[in-house]
């Protein structure tokens, strides 16, 4: 699988945002991106006219890239957005905050989408009382998630359990930091999703 071993603040840079890629880093003075807000490279200052499909190519490799995903996944994430009954933009956007990965982000339990997703693979949580290893697992209303006494020890879930006040959780889920346990209470609506995103860019850009 391919993978991204460069430094994750030149992502943020590259993409004129904070995709909050190294946990609580991203909330302090340190980031990368508060103390150097334009693009890396010699010529990252330089003042450029995009055209209209750099700006839509831009805006999908900035969702891309925070949610972790690869081209031919979120390309098929797209396809079945298209397909399904509302909004294309706002089914995509829904679609990847239901990933087990992100759920287990926002519910506290890892400090980066990365971190979640490694836990994950590390069968780290159990879903509805399974074990499970799988970070693209789409949630559904009802599910809960939680971490078994013997793994509840780990620096990392400590680490993210205090970071969690800073982010907040979403609406759509319930979390309990002190039983070590999550529940989706309903499914993310597009209003529940408070990074700024343009998904009509991407829904422009695969409809060429």
């Amino acid at each position: 699988m391919a993978k991204y071993n460069e430094s994750k603040c030149r992502l943020c840079r590259r993409e004129g945002g904070k995709l909050f890629l190294k946990g609580d880093r991203c909330y302090t003075k340190k980031c990368a991106f508060e103390t150097r807000p334009y693009a890396p490279g010699q010529h990252g200052r330089a003042r450029k006219k995009n055209s209209d499909y750099a700006v839509q190519l831009r805006e999908k490799q900035k969702v891309r890239r925070m949610y972790g995903v690869l081209e031919r996944q979120f390309r098929n994430y797209f396809f079945k957005a298209d397909m399904a009954k509302g909004a294309t933009g706002a089914n995509l956007l829904i679609m990847l905050e239901r990933r087990l990965d992100s759920v287990i982000y926002n519910l506290g339990f890892a400090t980066s989408r990365q971190q979640a997703r490694q836990l994950v693979r590390h069968g780290i949580f159990t879903l509805n009382g399974r074990k499970v290893n799988i970070p693209s697992l789409l949630v559904k209303p009802g599910d809960e998630i939680s971490v078994p006494e013997k793994n509840r020890k780990i620096p990392s879930l400590m680490e993210a359990q205090s970071v969690i006040a800073r982010r907040g959780t979403p609406a759509w889920l319930e979390a309990d930091g002190a039983a070590f346990k999550g529940t989706i209470k309903a499914l993310p609506q597009r209003e529940d999703i408070q990074t700024p995103i343009n998904e009509n860019l991407i829904v422009e850009l695969y409809s060429k």
